[in-house]
């Protein structure tokens, strides 16, 4: 029977969200090493293999000085500190 349903192809809805979780996790894992500082390709690793546990263990990795988590944050590109001057303004044009 169990031969029967291994060749018919169909996996149950478990291994499916156990797969798309396992799926997360690497990503997951990736971006939030990438973003401390590590690189992404231990990121990967750890999520590949530990999951969402992998994940899990890179929010408690302490960040790298000068890594974009500590410079613009967990997301985005903005930096949090604003206290450096702007860029200078093009000069305007006479004509």
């Amino acid at each position: 029977m169990g031969l029967l349903l291994a060749a018919s192809g169909t996996i149950g809805a478990k291994a499916l969200y156990l797969f798309i979780a396992w799926l997360i996790g690497a990503a997951s894992g990736a971006y939030l090493s990438e973003r401390k500082g590590y690189g992404n390709k231990a990121g990967l690793a750890s999520g590949l293999i530990l999951s969402l546990a992998g994940a899990v263990i890179w929010l408690l990795v302490p960040a790298r000085s000068g890594s974009d988590w500590k410079l613009k944050g967990p997301w985005g590109d903005e930096l949090k500190d604003k206290t450096s001057p702007p860029p200078p303004a093009p000069a305007a044009s006479d004509s």
